[in-house]
């Protein structure tokens, strides 16, 4: 019989990537998730993050909090609270937390993924 879980980000495990922490909430690590994984990604205020490319997973992220800039392909989309951006597989892209106030957002892996493996000098 299929069971709810829970998972809370005062107890989740937390990796500290380059330019951002990621709070693994939910996927095959604690969980009976196996075709997603969903966390949240907190950048400082200032942060530049390095261009990075999932090659198989897809990516979701929604804006909860701070403003910034997702750049991809040349091009500069701003991100602010409410914004959902879908980012595909071999997309190259980076994030950028404008202003002072960290950009905190959501995200959703499918398939999930192992996080910061897709981030230079990490395969």
């Amino acid at each position: 019989m299929a069971q709810l879980q829970t998972s809370r980000i005062t107890t989740c495990t937390v990796y500290h990537l380059p330019g951002r922490d990621w709070y693994y909430l939910l996927g095959p690590q604690n969980s009976s998730a196996r075709n997603l994984v969903f966390g949240l990604a907190e950048f400082p205020g200032g942060t530049l993050a390095a261009f990075h490319t999932h090659q198989a997973e897809e990516e979701i992220i929604y804006i909860l909090s701070g403003v910034g800039t997702i750049i991809a392909d040349g091009e500069e989309t701003r991100l602010e609270p409410g914004v959902a951006i879908y980012i595909p597989p071999g997309l190259s892209h980076q994030m950028r937390a404008d202003g002072a106030e960290p950009l905190k957002l959501v995200t959703i892996f499918s398939p999930p993924v192992t996080p910061g493996a897709y981030d230079p000098g990490r395969r």
